[in-house]
């Protein structure tokens, strides 16, 4: 289910970051939490607008979401802040996000384009 891979996700995320640094609590951490809770946050908030196409963007919000989180994982990877295990842990999650994500998005766009 889609809300669950976004939701383990974000849940990952905030367990992962709670290791970084102190001096990156304003930084890193923060954005990664950020970006996490946006991308199973947009995808339930869209599912309660009026209608597929409103849906849609929220939706496209979150996979925009899903991209910056996926940067942010690979610079904290390259900057030692998190072990290649870990981060192999969280690609995958990601990978299972991004993909739930992309398919709902293709529903609905198929969903619109029947109306």
């Amino acid at each position: 289910m889609l809300g669950n891979s976004a939701t383990s996700w974000c849940f990952a995320v905030y367990d992962a970051t709670k290791v970084f640094p102190k001096h990156e609590l304003y930084g890193l951490t923060l954005q990664a939490r950020r970006a996490a809770f946006s991308a199973a946050v947009n995808i339930a908030e869209g599912s309660a607008k009026r209608g597929s196409a409103e849906f849609r963007r929220f939706i496209d919000i979150s996979i925009g979401s899903l991209a910056e989180l996926a940067y942010i994982l690979r610079l904290v990877r390259d900057l030692k802040l998190l072990s290649e295990e870990e981060w192999s842990r969280l690609d995958s999650l990601r990978g299972r996000a991004g993909f739930m994500t992309w398919r709902l998005y293709q529903a609905v766009t198929k969903a619109i384009k029947r109306a």
